[in-house]
């Protein structure tokens, strides 16, 4: 299995890295978590009209790029070196992902064109208050009523759901559990009946919102495929958006090391730079092999998500693991190699360490996944 981003994905990575050098500097980056819903509108309207990012998983039949797992993880570590502050990874990775898997043919053409343009925002409506984020934890209720459907509950921590143009909510039939008697249904943000509340968050960079369902009606053709079988599409969005999750928190381990490294070398006490010391040489050394042992992990993801690989459940779950620990470790050591400037609101280091921490929860904490991962083995 070939690890190595070819010409082509190699300079997707390249323009995205000067792209964001300039639109999500430490300044902008700290001007966007402070606006109204997170992100510079103008920024996104570029991601999506000029460089066209926003197109890159959609299939070209519905207005998009068509390319696959492993351009998406060039793209998505940049993004995460860059914190960057976008509805990218909720539109992208989690709602557009959603109808793509679980939608039929004519719903797909009338929400992707949208989606892949920029000019529409979509997340994905799945945890609850409980916290869980595998599909067993889904309490929220679509009924019958009269020729559509009602749906009534409550979803938390949902990825830019404030500012959301349509939400794909999870929600079950009456009556059912576990992986049955799910559906994929697509809300639009102003429904009645829909509530929206932004949460206070630790990382600021990337906002959550609890989403209050009172009663929505929808009409059938808002369900995605068939009522009650989206299952299996959910566990396949779920995979692909954790390979997507684990290739930022690559870029943003690589970011905490190359921060620490160039700090320690300009840092100095005792009449030379902190770089030289054995301990600064050590928890570098340490970073670095933490980083690397992650970045293999979420390609060799990406790689089995391009291929089909019927091993993606457990890869995209080790590659989660994997990746959390590295990047909350990296976020914690460049805290430390910076001293007492790390602590501090001016330095970007407490960015990426409130990231690390909260991409880590995202999607599942690592001890999910490791019960998820030996579920799947047999253990």
């Amino acid at each position: 299995m070939d690890l190595s981003f070819d010409e082509s994905q190699r300079a997707l990575r390249d323009a995205a890295r000067a792209f964001l050098a300039e639109r999500s500097s430490s300044e902008r980056v700290r001007a966007a978590m402070a606006s109204e819903h997170g992100f510079e509108p103008e920024v996104w309207r570029r991601i999506g009209g000029e460089l066209g990012w926003t197109a890159l998983a959609v299939p070209e039949e519905c207005g998009g790029l068509g390319l696959g797992p492993v351009e998406l993880t060039a793209l998505m570590e940049e993004l995460g070196a860059a914190l960057l502050c976008a509805p990218f990874f909720s539109t992208v990775c989690l709602g557009g992902a959603a109808i793509l898997e679980a939608g039929d043919e004519e719903q797909r053409r009338a929400h992707l064109p949208a989606i892949a343009a920029g000019a529409s925002i979509a997340t994905l409506a799945l945890a609850e208050p409980g916290g869980r984020w595998d599909p067993a934890g889904i309490e929220a209720e679509l009924r019958p009523a009269g020729d559509g459907f009602v749906l009534a509950g409550v979803k938390r921590y949902v990825p830019d759901g404030a500012a959301a143009d349509l939400l794909v909510v999870a929600a079950r039939r009456p009556g059912t559990g576990g992986d049955a008697g799910l559906s994929l249904v697509v809300v639009p943000g102003d429904a009645a009946g829909l509530e929206r509340r932004a949460l206070p968050t630790l990382d600021r960079t990337r906002r959550q919102a609890e989403v209050r369902l009172r009663e929505v009606r929808v009409p059938r053709s808002a369900v995605l495929g068939e009522e009650g079988g989206a299952g299996p599409a959910l566990e396949r969005v779920l995979d692909r958006a954790l390979v997507a999750l684990a290739a930022e928190q690559v870029g943003g381990a690589q970011r905490c090391l190359d921060m620490a490294v160039a700090y320690a070398k300009e840092r100095v006490q005792f009449g030379r730079p902190i770089g030289s010391f054995q301990a600064i040489k050590h928890k570098c050394a340490d970073m670095l092999v933490a980083l690397e042992s992650a970045r293999s992990a979420a390609y060799y993801a990406a790689a089995a998500a391009a291929a089909d690989d019927p091993e993606l459940p457990v890869l995209a779950s080790l590659a989660k693991v994997r990746c959390s620990e590295a990047f909350f470790r990296c976020a914690a050591e460049a805290i430390q190699i910076h001293g007492g400037i790390g602590f501090t609101w001016e330095h970007d280091c407490h960015l990426y360490f409130k990231r690390a921490r909260s991409s880590a929860t995202l999607l599942g904490d690592p001890a999910y996944h490791r019960e998820r991962i030996a579920g799947r083995i047999g253990l």
